[in-house]
């Protein structure tokens, strides 16, 4: 068994374990924005591959799917199911919440990417694409998530930790400086290939 098949074993694990565990706070309401996000997740990744945007070499079912049939049916709405669960009640808050979703699946998005044999970008395809959807997705999806889970159901971050001095002042701050360094140099690095 190879790396790349253990880290995506991995994460399939961990990801599923995610899902149950919110899933059993409110199982009709998460169990739903679940199978929704799922379902969505899985047409759309469908069609951005039919179309030829990306591939993925890997895959645990190579000859029934051209996806990673399982890694989108549990990441995916794993990060879903956190942002309805944790995010803050405010827009002003969730904006630099949901930055941080989007930041960290990025970046593991561009290590697979480069180290793994997980996802190959294609043509009309690129960092740039994955970045725009993350965040249309992620945003439509806090959306359709307020309206099917109720707020005694959500555990919004206290917005204190976020303000200056805090520890999540730091830690969203840490995440973004840091993120938006390593983009700046796989820009670089592959505008200078190129």
């Amino acid at each position: 068994m190879n790396i790349d098949k253990v880290i995506l074993l991995i994460g399939i694990a961990v990801s599923t374990l995610g899902c149950v565990w919110i899933i059993s706070k409110d199982w009709r309401r998460y169990g739903l924005l679940f199978l929704i996000s799922s379902a969505i997740g899985e047409t759309l990744c469908y069609i951005f591959v039919k179309i030829g945007f990306y591939s993925f070499p890997l895959r645990l079912l190579p000859n029934l799917s051209p996806m990673p049939f399982f890694v989108i049916l549990t990441m995916i709405p794993l990060y879903v199911l956190l942002g309805v669960r944790y995010s803050p009640v405010k827009w002003q808050w969730k904006i630099p919440f949901y930055w941080v979703f989007v930041h960290v699946g990025m970046m593991l998005e561009v290590l697979a990417l480069n180290f793994t044999s997980l996802i190959r970008y294609n043509r009309l395809w690129d960092a740039w694409d994955s970045y725009t959807w993350w965040w249309i997705y992620l945003l439509i999806f806090e959306y359709i998530g307020g309206i099917i889970v109720p707020s005694a159901s959500r555990r919004p971050i206290n917005t204190i930790h976020l303000r200056y001095g805090r520890l999540g002042w730091f830690l969203l701050h840490f995440v973004l400086i840091a993120t938006v360094f390593l983009g700046g140099f796989y820009v670089g690095r592959v505008t200078s290939i190129k």
